[in-house]
């Protein structure tokens, strides 16, 4: 039976490889046809602040000694001038170096549902729900979730579209995982560096402060100490050391930045055409969000009050969801995601690759959930209509903005379901799991 079990093992193993690599191969293919897709100039996929033909043209301006900030295109990191500026140069480099990211965050995607399908098994053996474990089929989880991210239509478009979606997805995963692994320095590096690229990541410091004090998710606490006479205490330690590695890396990025900046305005000018840029929504260009049609609308008057409406919005959902959910902090980090693209600036579909990757690794824990046929072809048939209504409304002539735009909304609607729904199946399931608790003690 052990050899048996660990050919089936080594079965499971070799099959995720060789969809992995297969991912990347059929990303090669299509990279001798992106020039004919014309994916780096679609807003779904391409933004202001991720497109790779502007970061080309920041990095251009800075070689002739110029300001990378000059006029309206560039509003991306200095430091990616620097790493990813010489590599726009050569053809095809851009390409390998994006398909090397996505294929180190799906190895990471995977290694941190590992981690989570051990504690999730684990936990319902210490519980005494051994049922539950015999009742239902235990996925992969993380091999599901690190083949929907390599094979998400959303990530190879924005893999071949020329964007840098990807080299931000990595750092967000890289945070994760070094959180759910223990690695503070590491986690701590992917936070900063993935909010000093996006700043929307900035939300994820909750999660990952409660994976480094409570650790990987899990049933509610209560269940343990009623169950089993554990300790659920708070490591306070390990956020004190989260927090120092953070201030460090804090201050080598500015530091970097100021340097990278010192001939063209310092850091001011940074902030101003970075974070300034992604919270003031000066770029009114059409993207798969709600609110470029929305400030192209409304009076300048009130333009400043709902840019505060907009952006607080994200704000008074953390802390309702951090108490509720703080015992899946990994969940709770899906969940942030997906609201802070609904409401983002200039959202794109790379940003969807993510989240609902990370969705995959809740599998277990969500096989109950509802209206998922449902949203899955909400998301095919808003992903076919996006395109077709840019092109009536821009190309052809035959319609106008509110084509284009009823899209966005619907595309809107569908994640928000996406969020209730999946909040709604793990607070099921965690109520199950207490069920059977109170099962098995009576």
């Amino acid at each position: 039976m052990d050899e048996k079990d660990k050919t089936e093992s080594k079965i499971k193993k070799l099959g995720f490889w060789k969809w992995a690599i297969a991912s990347i191969i059929f990303r090669l293919i299509l990279s001798y046809f992106s020039e004919n897709l014309n994916l780096s100039t679609r807003p779904e996929v391409s933004t202001p602040i991720t497109s790779l033909r502007r970061l080309a043209e920041g990095y251009w301006l800075k070689q002739l000694s110029m300001s990378p900030y000059s006029g309206s295109m560039y509003h991306g990191s200095p430091l990616l001038l620097s790493v990813l500026g010489p590599i726009t140069m050569k053809k095809y480099m851009d390409n390998l170096v994006i398909y090397y990211a996505d294929f180190i965050s799906a190895i990471l995607i995977r290694s941190t549902g590992q981690s989570l399908l051990t504690a999730h098994v684990h936990n319902l053996k210490s519980l005494g729900i051994d049922k539950l474990l015999m009742d239902i089929e235990i996925l992969p989880s993380g091999n599901i979730a690190a083949l929907v991210y390599l094979w998400n239509p959303f990530t190879i478009v924005s893999s071949i579209g020329f964007t840098t979606s990807p080299i931000e997805n990595l750092f967000v995963i890289l945070s994760l995982y070094g959180a759910s692994t223990g690695i503070i320095p590491l986690a701590a590096f992917g936070w900063v560096v993935a909010s000093h690229l996006a700043l929307y990541p900035l939300v994820l410091v909750i999660p990952v402060i409660f994976l480094l004090g409570y650790g990987l998710d899990a049933p509610p606490r209560k269940l343990f100490v009623q169950t089993i006479p554990i300790k659920t205490a708070f490591s306070w330690r390990r956020v004190i050391l989260f927090v120092l590695w953070a201030s460090i890396w804090i201050s080598y990025v500015l530091v970097l930045c100021a340097i990278s900046m010192r001939e063209y305005g310092g850091l001011g000018e940074m902030f101003k055409r970075t974070y300034g840029f992604i919270l003031s929504v000066e770029d009114l260009s059409p993207n798969i969000g709600v609110l470029w049609y929305f400030f192209a609308e409304v009076f300048d008057f009130f333009r400043n009050f709902f840019l505060i409406v907009f952006h607080v919005n994200i704000l008074f959902l953390i802390l309702p969801l951090a108490i509720r959910l703080n015992h899946r902090p990994c969940f709770l980090a899906f969940v942030y995601l997906a609201i802070s693209l609904i409401l983002k600036s200039y959202p794109s579909v790379g940003d969807s690759a993510l989240y609902l990757s990370l969705l995959g690794l809740f599998v277990n824990e969500l096989a109950e959930m509802q209206f998922s046929f449902f949203l899955f072809c909400g998301y095919v048939g808003v992903s076919l209509l996006s395109p077709v209504m840019h092109n009536l409304w821009i190309w052809r002539g035959t319609g106008n903005a509110n084509f284009y735009f009823a899209t966005a909304m619907a595309y809107a609607c569908f994640q928000i379901i996406l969020v209730v729904e999946s909040v709604s199946a793990m607070l099921n399931h965690d109520r199950k799991i207490k069920k059977l608790c109170s099962t098995s003690k009576a």
